[in-house]
């Protein structure tokens, strides 16, 4: 942990407690929220300057999508917030003996109530090395890179006129069978198959080849076998290929290693795991062997009543349960509001709730045009009816008007035409990418 400067914490502006908000994610906006109007100065921190929609990434990486349809202002979001200062800044360590947070930037900020929600990083397992060759998708950044690694395979494949390269540059591998990768193997297999078909006169984008490895028995393993086989079967009709039960063993600039079998691939996506930010490390508090730091039933820090850490970054096993809880938006949400709600009622003087309990609101997965999956308490939902229930799902909860209006607008166009309007190569050099 490094060393911060044992500072006194300042006094309250106001005389009202401090409240530290570190990510401005589902689970950090949740909190900030849900504190509106509360007798307390509260600082949000991010290193972005905008809340992300991250279900939707992968839409961003197929071009289906731009950054702008699914991101949004943080200080816009929060402006009339009057209790609420936005500061774009990342942590770089927090002193709880002292009550301060030091920042890259330099600051050190005092706080007397903190929130933890800081998400999620790729995880390779102890292969860091892949991820030069097997990026993955979780920020702005990570997509846009992404979608001009996918459009610039096409390019390359039509000016190639060695057959084993073009081959290479027309085979992507998506690596892990979660809800982010049958996404992004089903966007991908959209493209090729049909938003840019004709746009080539060499090269048959419909005959790439599109490959979702897992290492488990089946892909949406969170989901029950008869679910996780429809999506399955929909994939495959897709023209995408299915290797359930492998698992990755190397991967290099000219492709992957399954089960000790190469294959050629220009493009490979990582899909497989995630660790969390250092937050145990910043806290000197346990975690698991994911980083997520270990919290109790209200969410606190080995029982200090001050800091809660929410989201991806916390692991929390609801009593009964054999798993903590998953990294989806609704959790961090909902953890987010009950840190809010504990710290209020501090702030009120008030007796707080007691005992975190999450309501499961259902998994909802998009396999492509016309399907998805859907699991909402009382409902099942596939098919065509499954990919409407998702497609509402996600604009509803999306930020601002403009978003869902563009979102919406952006999906019936798609639909009706099957023409993808953000592809662009962005790069002034793409040679060199």
């Amino acid at each position: 942990m490094a060393e911060i400067p044992h500072t006194a914490p300042q006094e309250p502006t106001g005389g009202y407690p401090r409240v530290v908000i570190i990510g401005a994610g589902f689970g950090g906006l949740a909190a900030v929220q849900a504190l509106a109007g509360a007798a307390a100065d509260i600082t949000v921190i991010d290193r972005h300057n905008y809340h992300l929609f991250q279900p939707l990434l992968y839409q961003v990486a197929t071009a289906a999508l731009s950054p702008a349809d699914i991101a949004w202002p943080i200080r816009h979001i929060l402006r009339r917030q009057k209790n609420t200062t936005v500061l774009l800044d990342a942590v770089s360590a927090i002193d709880r003996q002292a009550g301060v947070v030091t920042t890259e930037g330099g600051r050190t900020i005092a706080w007397d109530h903190l929130i933890i929600a800081t998400g999620a990083h790729h995880s390779y397992f102890g292969r860091d090395d892949w991820e030069k060759n097997a990026p993955g998708i979780k920020t702005i950044a990570d997509a846009t890179s992404l979608r001009q690694k996918i459009l610039l395979a096409f390019e390359r494949a039509e000016a190639e006129s060695r057959e084993h390269e073009r081959a290479a540059l027309l085979t992507f591998v998506i690596v892990g069978g979660g809800q982010t990768g049958v996404e992004m193997a089903g966007a991908i297999a959209e493209l090729a198959r049909h938003s840019i078909a004709e746009d080539f006169r060499v090269i048959a984008p419909a005959s790439a080849r599109i490959i979702l490895v897992e290492a488990g028995p089946r892909i949406l393993h969170t989901l029950e076998e008869k679910l996780s086989a429809n999506a399955m079967a929909t994939l495959q009709k897709m023209g995408v290929e299915v290797m359930a039960g492998s698992r990755v063993e190397d991967v290099d600039a000219d492709g992957v290693v399954i089960d000790g079998k190469h294959i050629a691939a220009k493009t490979v996506i990582w899909a497989a795991g995630a660790k969390a930010s250092p937050a145990g490390v910043w806290l000197g508090a346990p975690a698991d062997k994911t980083g997520r730091v270990i919290v109790d039933a209200n969410l606190n820090v080995a029982g200090d009543a001050r800091v809660f850490v929410i989201g991806d970054t916390a692991a929390f096993t609801p009593e009964g349960a054999t798993r903590p809880l998953p990294g989806v938006a609704a959790v961090a949400k909902q953890m987010g509001v009950f840190a809010a709600k504990r710290i209020r009622a501090a702030v009120e003087q008030r007796k707080p709730p007691e005992n975190f309990k999450y309501h499961d609101v259902g998994t909802v997965a998009a396999i492509g045009r016309n399907s998805a999956i859907v699991v909402l308490p009382g409902l099942k939902a596939t098919g065509f009816i499954g990919w409407l229930l998702w497609s509402v799902s996600h604009i509803f909860f999306l930020i601002g008007l403009r978003n869902r209006a563009s979102v919406m607008l952006n999906w019936a166009w798609n639909y009706v035409t099957w023409q993808r309007g953000a592809r662009l190569i962005t790069s002034d050099k793409p040679e060199d990418k």
